[in-house]
């Protein structure tokens, strides 16, 4: 006997980041982002158009110069955390980003990833405006 879960005891969901898919978007981002680094972190952001609300959207650049596969998906994983937790403090504008990840990203501290993260998106959202 199978019993179904009910949504009321099911748990809150993460927040959600919406991905970047249409090659318009990367073209945009390569032509007239706005980028910042900040330590091992790379952040492009391309501003929502005037009078849009925008979810904030997404893709990660980390090349194989930052080691195998797992290293890869491991900074990949790390980054998209960070990032989920920025948009539940709300400090994640909404707008097009395109992070990179050198292989750093796989080993820093948790709390200065998400700090240097945080540092990286204010500063490439002043420096656009």
């Amino acid at each position: 006997m199978t019993t179904a879960l009910r949504r009321d005891r099911m748990a809150p969901a993460r927040p959600q980041l919406w991905r970047i898919t249409d090659r318009a978007t990367f073209a945009m981002l390569g032509a007239s982002g706005t980028r910042v680094r900040r330590g091992p972190l790379t952040v492009t952001w391309l501003p929502p158009k005037v009078d849009v609300v925008e979810p904030p959207r997404v893709a990660f650049a980390v090349g194989r110069a930052s080691g195998p596969a797992v290293t890869r998906n491991r900074i990949r994983r790390r980054l998209r955390a960070a990032l989920r937790e920025l948009l539940a403090a709300s400090s994640l504008p909404g707008g097009a980003y395109l992070i990179g990840g050198r292989p750093e990203v796989a080993s820093l501290p948790w709390p200065v990833l998400v700090r240097t993260l945080d540092d990286a998106v204010r500063a490439v959202t002043v420096a656009a405006r």
